[in-house]
């Protein structure tokens, strides 16, 4: 296995593997937002071969074995987050002409990506922030994980970083992962509206690089 980044003429070879892995970050949040799997996995394929969005490949470390994705993390400077966000506004239209969504879709993906944005509490400056942390099911267990988040606090680290955040749905199983390298739990948020719809309640954490 090898942690690396690659450049968007190999990353095309990878879209179909990282937006799954994007995907099982958080299914509840996601499905609420996007309302179907084609739309989202067309955005964050785009996203991704897109340098400077928020699921772009440029801010991608994946562990490989050869040509197999094992795993991704997706992290970048904390205040980057919300001007990420922004970024995904000229994917859209492709994605409407090529009839993936209409605009009334779009529309309803706005309100509630609006309304699932107050799961989100502010990202400090300080923060390096771990958008996506992810491992093939299959390959649970194995370490890929702890490599790829060994990798990301030593980058932050160097990088003069003082805290590394990242969101969290409660439900989900890496949970406990995030503890076990000494993730705290700063906040813990729901928003009602998608939380009636099956969003769980969702956590920050933080682990103190100082």
């Amino acid at each position: 296995m090898e942690i690396v980044t690659v450049d968007r003429d190999r990353a095309a070879q990878f879209t179909d593997e990282v937006v799954e892995l994007a995907h099982n970050t958080g299914p509840a949040s996601y499905d609420y937002q996007f309302g179907s799997r084609p739309v989202f996995d067309r955005l964050v394929g785009d996203s991704w071969l897109a340098a400077g969005t928020l699921f772009g490949y440029d801010e991608t470390t994946l562990a490989l074995d050869g040509d197999d994705v094992l795993g991704i993390e997706i992290g970048f400077a904390g205040p980057e987050f919300e001007r990420r966000k922004k970024t995904l506004r000229p994917l859209w239209p492709p994605i409407i002409e090529d009839g993936i969504a209409t605009a009334d879709d779009l529309a309803e993906l706005g309100r509630r990506t609006y309304l699932a944005s107050y799961l989100n509490v502010v990202i400090p400056a300080s923060a390096y922030y771990i958008h996506a942390l992810s491992v093939r099911p299959d390959l649970h267990g194995q370490g890929i994980g702890a490599a790829l988040m060994k990798d990301a606090i030593e980058r932050a680290t160097d990088e003069g970083y003082r805290v590394v955040h990242l969101d969290v749905l409660s439900d989900n199983p890496a949970v406990k992962f995030y503890e076990a390298f000494g993730f705290d739990v700063l906040a813990q948020t729901v928003a009602p509206i998608p939380h009636s719809n099956g969003v769980p309640m969702e956590q920050r954490m933080a682990l103190d690089l100082r």
